[in-house]
């Protein structure tokens, strides 16, 4: 894969870089079909219920119409409705999609995707939050919106110079190409999962030189410091006494991220060698995480169609970049975050956050999410300017409840740009 090389800042809002739209080669996409044809599929006896994971019955299904019936030259068409540009960031490959602001000053605003999200997961905002006049809103809040794809992720790879990358290394690649490559004197941020840590980050350390920054979720930004980061619970035992829904819910929190963090942290690169070989491996991996981390009843098709998830699948198969993806798990912990200064709040940029009731804390409601919040000590981490909780809506956000999340970081943005 080839890059353009970093551009100097633009000396008017002209964009200063030629577009480079997405093409997979067709040896790719043959390769991709025999292996597909060769999937060996395991003995899955006793799994009706998705008790020990991914039912094969409905992955089998699924690989099938990958094989047969998937039609990624679409899909690539479709991503290609927008720019995309391919550049090097102080030696790193970087792919963003870019969709230009209607509307007298648009601001600039970086969205950061996590894992296991492509720059995809952005596709249902990126229109009403470029283009407000055109979806009921004013056009005075359009933004000129860039999206990449984190390093090791899809389009943004390999990272052969780069095997250390990690969340606050990401936040200065972040800063660099927005203003360096692009030329914006201030712009926005906003992201989700990882990507919320990276926006948390740009908003510790370049405060001065963002309006504001919206995100889905606050944790600090030590969350993988530590010996063991890849035990959500801290180690700590589920305290006695609890009522019986609170304890299940507990339970069920914790087994919904426990595997991957464990994995990831621990061993990623033994993981890669299976997700890496086999795509109906890949697509166990990732599916999984699809399917319990979104808020679709049961139903994950109700959230993700067929073609949905075989197109954020193919953004990893096709790239070769489920490796280094979860790899940032482990560097994430390898080489923890320090703070640039030791000011209060460390996240000194105006925030926002917007929550989702499918990840409401055991025996917290959702008319009682932004309240418990702001009694934790991550609420402090934060220059807080608008919580809100929905009922509605997973982990994949901007995707799930995609005019909830416009509107959210609109009221975070409105009268400071």
């Amino acid at each position: 894969m080839t890059f353009e090389t970093t551009a100097s800042p633009a000396a008017s809002r002209a964009f200063p870089l030629t577009p480079a739209p997405i093409h997979v080669p067709d040896d790719v996409l043959t390769d991709l079909r025999h292996r597909l044809e060769l999937t060996r599929w395991p003995d899955d006896v006793g799994n009706e219920d998705g008790y020990y994971g991914v039912r094969r019955v409905y992955l089998e299904e699924l690989v099938d119409y990958w094989r047969t019936g998937y039609d990624w030259r679409r899909a690539e068409a479709a991503i290609n409705a927008y720019e995309h540009y391919r550049v090097e960031v102080d030696g790193v490959p970087v792919h963003f999609m870019r969709r230009p602001g209607t509307g007298p000053r648009p601001t600039p605003l970086i969205l950061t995707h996590g894992w296991p999200w492509t720059f995809w997961h952005w596709s249902k905002v990126v229109d009403p939050l470029a283009d407000p006049g055109s979806y009921g809103g004013d056009p005075a809040e359009a933004f000129d919106v860039i999206v990449p794809s984190f390093p090791g992720f899809g389009f943004s790879g390999p990272l052969p110079n780069h095997p250390d990358m990690n969340f606050w290394k990401v936040a200065d690649l972040w800063h660099t190409l927005m203003t360096r490559t692009l030329g914006y004197e201030k712009y926005a941020a906003a992201g989700c999962d990882v990507g919320a840590l990276v926006t948390g980050q740009l908003g510790h350390k370049y405060a001065g030189e963002l309006h504001a920054i919206h995100i889905g979720s606050g944790q600090m930004l030590t969350m993988f410091n530590g010996d063991r980061a890849w035990d959500l619970s801290g180690g700590r035992r589920i305290p006695e006494g609890l009522p019986a829904d609170v304890h299940a819910r507990v339970v069920a929190l914790e087994k919904r991220f426990a595997v991957h963090l464990a994995a990831h942290v621990l061993a990623p690169s033994t993981l890669a060698y299976g997700l890496s070989d086999s795509p109906a491996g890949m697509l166990a991996w990732i599916l999984e995480r699809w399917m319990k981390w979104s808020d679709n009843g049961g139903d994950i098709e109700t959230v993700f169609t067929m073609d949905d998830l075989l197109t954020h699948a193919m953004i990893f198969w096709v790239t070769n970049s489920i490796g280094t993806s979860i790899r940032t798990y482990a560097n994430n912990n390898r080489y923890p975050w320090t703070p640039s200064h030791d000011r209060l709040p460390p996240v000194e940029a105006p925030t926002g956050l917007t929550f989702v009731g499918h990840e409401n804390p055991p025996g917290v409601t959702t008319d009682r999410r932004v309240e418990h919040f702001l009694g934790t000590d991550r609420a402090a981490w934060y220059n807080l300017v608008n919580v809100t909780a929905h009922d509605r809506g997973g982990h994949f956000i901007p995707w799930e409840i995609p005019g909830e999340w416009v509107d959210d970081l609109r009221r975070t943005f409105r009268g400071r740009r």
